[in-house]
């Protein structure tokens, strides 16, 4: 038994490789002689027959890449466990794409000239080309592609053809494609709802009948439905006629009346979630969240949620109407938030009010009224109790290519609200507030990023007749690294206050060396302070660590706070479940 398997480990041998990089990657994962290099089971026999067959398998694979005529050779060398198999390739010349000749029929061609042009721009192997069998079969299906997501619903390819030329190293493409008649939508069926009114699926619907057929419209309406608390699965498609109706509204070149077919899954009317967290601003978390979606029997959404942290605690409860025909939402809610011992102050906020809000593709508005009560209690000082009745109005927009990993794009958001005196106020007074954060993709994984946050309190009474929760601190993991959370604002005692004035900037750099694994250099500045004559900017520098965890981004860093001569660890990740 050891004899045999003695004699069985001396079949293992090491492949050596050389041939264009391209070319080495393929044949070094493909090649057999390459894949069966670490197993102890391959007789002599068997040895042999991948040798002398090894400039077949090459020519398979190097065909694919646009080497039709490669001069293979290989030698073995050693015996035994010792042995090295040398494989040389010349692949030659590499066949090229001579010409292209794609051809559109069917209504597209006379009605929507401009589509076709528009595919024919796009081609994704044009001439000079070097031919990979991989890009053609991708040019002909995004060509495919190119026609059905805009008005011609039924295309289809009807044709293709690769003419490769091995001596003449060229190859001619020709690809042949019906687009089908126009196709407009048409009225909406929805399929699945049981619990909630399927008017909540019509009122969220930004498609008109009678307008041109766009897959980009659909997937409009299908976020606009998922945006929805009540449903745990969408599928947004058209009701497709049958081929011969199809055919003849072709030949008789109409359009295609086609209604737009959504099918739902609902979620339970009970929902409970939980997760866990840390950051270095507030410490350890835990939070939980419980939603009832049929209240009162008529799709009202009761939202409660409690999050306790080592040093905030928070709770949320609000009841809201289903979408209305404009797609708002109307609400009522209240919270309690408390934070504790944060630069020796503790702080009690409650707030409630009403809420018209409307979420679109990328639109966020939002009109409140919202009333303030806080207690702010500095480090052996009396506490100060403020109130405000705010009515304000907010902004959001997302302009990203992804929600949770964004790469490119921006998200801007604004608010404004006004208070006066003596209306259940203690002082009058503007509030503005405005963050943006710019990402903008370098080469094809790194990032740059840039974060600008603005706020200000236009009044002239006493600050502290502000409730404490509308003015402004700053300094912590999403503010100015390097320093400690909320660390900067109007100092008082031994306290650090809250203040009128709000700026602060970043500057960030993403080195991505795997997909899931960055690192990052940073600068930030700004600051928090009640007069801007003489104001003191607060500078932070570091490096971090970045991971795209499966559950969301994880953040790592430690600052070198300039202003206060410190380095400081920011940390930031969560988990749900």
């Amino acid at each position: 038994m050891l004899a045999s398997e003695a004699l069985a480990a001396r079949a293992a041998y090491k492949v050596e490789i050389e041939a264009p990089k391209v070319l080495k990657d393929i044949l070094e994962e493909h090649l057999d002689l390459a894949r069966y290099a670490t197993r102890t089971d391959i007789s002599e026999d068997q040895f042999a027959y991948m040798v002398e067959t090894v400039g077949e398998q090459v020519r398979q694979f190097a065909s694919t890449e646009g080497w039709f005529d490669p001069e293979t050779k290989a030698t073995v060398t050693g015996e035994g466990d010792s042995r090295v198999v040398h494989i040389s390739v010349d692949p030659g010349a590499r066949t090229l794409i001579r010409r292209v000749d794609l051809e559109v029929t069917g209504p597209a061609a006379t009605q929507n000239p401009q589509q076709v042009n528009e595919m024919r721009a796009k081609w994704g192997l044009p001439v000079g080309d070097p031919f990979r069998q991989a890009d053609w079969d991708k040019a002909k299906e995004d060509a495919l592609v190119a026609l059905q997501s805009h008005t011609y619903y039924g295309a289809k390819q009807t044709a293709s053809r690769a003419r490769v030329e091995p001596d003449e190293h060229a190859a001619d493409l020709s690809a042949r494609f019906e687009s089908g008649p126009a196709y407009v939508l048409g009225a909406l069926e929805v399929e699945g709802t049981r619990r909630y009114p399927e008017q909540i699926v019509r009122n969220v619907n930004p498609l008109r009948e009678g307008e041109p057929y766009r897959v980009e419209r659909l997937l409009e309406l299908q976020r606009a439905i998922q945006n929805q608390p009540y449903f745990s699965n969408v599928q947004v498609d058209l009701a497709e006629p049958t081929p011969a109706e199809s055919a003849d509204a072709a030949a008789k070149d109409e359009t295609v009346v086609a209604p737009v077919k959504v099918r739902v899954r609902e979620y339970p009317t009970h929902r409970v979630s939980s997760g866990v967290g840390f950051t270095t601003d507030t410490g350890a978390q835990v939070e939980g969240r419980y939603s009832y979606y049929n209240l009162f029997n008529r799709a009202w959404v009761l939202d409660t949620q409690a999050r306790i942290e080592q040093k905030r605690q928070y709770g949320f409860i609000e009841a809201a109407m289903p979408p209305d025909s404009h797609t708002y939402r109307n609400s009522i809610y209240t919270s309690y938030e408390r934070t504790i011992d944060v630069e020796s102050t503790d702080l009690t906020s409650w707030r409630a009010g009403l809420k018209r809000s409307r979420s679109r593709e990328k639109y966020d508005p939002t009109v409140s009224l919202d009333f303030y009560y806080d207690t702010l209690v500095p480090f052996g000082q009396p506490e100060q109790i403020s109130k405000a009745l705010v009515p304000a109005f907010a902004w959001t927009r997302r302009d990203v290519d992804n929600p949770v990993f964004p790469r490119r794009g921006n998200v801007i958001s604004t608010q404004i609200g006004v208070a006066a005196k003596n209306i259940l106020s203690d002082a009058t007074f503007l509030r503005m507030y405005g963050r943006i954060r710019q990402y903008v993709p370098v080469g094809n994984r790194d990032l740059f990023i840039a974060r600008l946050e603005l706020g200000a309190n236009m009044t002239s009474a006493d600050p502290a007749l502000i409730p404490a929760s509308l003015r402004f601190r700053a300094g912590g993991t999403d503010s100015i690294r390097g320093y400690s959370y909320q660390s900067i604002g109007t100092p008082n005692g031994a306290s650090v206050l809250p203040a009128r004035f709000l700026g602060t900037g970043s500057l960030e750099y993403q080195y991505w060396f795997k997909p899931e694994w960055g690192v990052a250099a940073f600068w930030d500045m700004g600051t928090a302070t009640n007069d801007l004559h003489g104001v003191k900017l607060y500078h932070g520098v570091g490096v971090g660590a970045r991971w795209r965890s499966p559950v969301g981004p994880v953040q790592l860093d430690i600052a070198y706070g300039i202003q206060q001569n410190q380095f400081r660890p920011h940390i930031s990740l969560g988990v749900a479940f």
